[in-house]
């Protein structure tokens, strides 16, 4: 198993949730992520708000690959970046040594353009997988 830094973000209150760098561990396919000892499997379908849940308790999740430029959530918000990864974190992913004492930023998130260009190409993901010949 190995683990890689990502961007982990909680949706207990629907869109926004509290957003942070943290180092998942991966399993041997990729597709189940262990989060603080929790087991996250991915949702089913083309999600926006989350792509994993906690097998448990059923919690919603967005989880992603850490961004260089920071605009790791959806809507802008701080990011939180926890201690065991805070160095790595700077200097090899945002390439930024000189913030390694940061723990924490504001990520901008996506542009409302990005957000509805998202959202249209879920709908249509949507719309085409609903639809079957008869």
């Amino acid at each position: 198993m190995h683990s890689k830094i990502m961007y982990v973000e909680i949706k207990n209150n629907g869109l926004k949730g509290e957003g942070r760098i943290s180092r998942v561990s991966l399993s041997k396919t990729g597709k189940t992520l262990y989060y603080r000892n929790r087991i996250l499997v991915p949702t089913k379908g083309s999600p926006l708000k989350s792509n994993y849940y906690d097998q448990d308790t059923l919690e919603d999740f967005w989880i992603s690959s850490a961004k260089k430029d920071g605009t790791d959530s959806l809507f802008p918000s701080i990011v939180y970046v926890d201690d065991d990864v805070r160095e790595e974190y700077w200097t090899t992913i945002r390439s930024l040594p000189n913030e390694v004492s940061k723990t924490s930023f504001k990520s901008p998130g996506k542009s409302k353009a990005q957000r509805e260009k998202i959202e249209k190409g879920l709908r249509r993901r949507q719309m085409d997988n609903g639809w079957m010949p008869s």
